[in-house]
């Protein structure tokens, strides 16, 4: 979650406004049209630390920060990431100028993400394969079942006594 990545993570939302200082800001319907997300939700990130809007008039007002934040969290919580560890990585933005530490945490959890995600990929493929060798005896064992009810169906069929 890196500065360039905030950069060039989406192009800016078409329905900003420029304030007094030529600094675009926004409304949260106008965040939560453009990026796909509900204003409760963007209200709960703001609730949880994540974001901080300048307040006009009782009105929530969103800077160019409070954009970039939003996708990176949007984009965190798509790759599976926790609350707890969105902020964390947020939070280190300024911690040092080159942001290396927030880079080497970011690669620390997005690793650990890699290893549980192909953990979980190796569950899934064992229960398909188990599903579709259920699947495939079950096929046998219905079809051989609907052949010796049909077989007994014509067997007794000729029993029958025809007039």
């Amino acid at each position: 979650m890196s500065t360039n990545e905030r950069c060039h993570s989406a192009a800016a939302p078409a329905s900003r406004k420029e304030d007094q200082g030529n600094q675009a800001v926004y409304s949260i319907g106008d965040l939560a049209a453009d990026l796909g997300v509900s204003s409760r939700a963007i209200r709960f990130y703001e609730d949880q630390g994540m974001l901080s809007p300048q307040r006009v008039g009782g009105n929530r007002v969103y800077s160019q920060r409070d954009l970039a934040r939003l996708k990176l969290i949007l984009r965190g919580k798509r790759l599976g990431f926790s609350l707890s560890d969105i902020r964390e990585l947020l939070d280190l933005y300024y911690v040092d100028h080159d942001h290396l530490e927030q880079m080497n945490q970011t690669l620390q959890k997005g690793r650990t993400r890699i290893a549980e995600l192909e953990q979980q990929l190796g569950e899934l493929q064992m229960t398909l394969h188990e599903l579709r060798e259920l699947e495939a005896l079950l096929v046998v064992t219905i079809n051989q079942r609907k052949s010796g009810a049909h077989q007994r169906r014509t067997e007794n069929a000729e029993e029958l006594p025809t007039s």
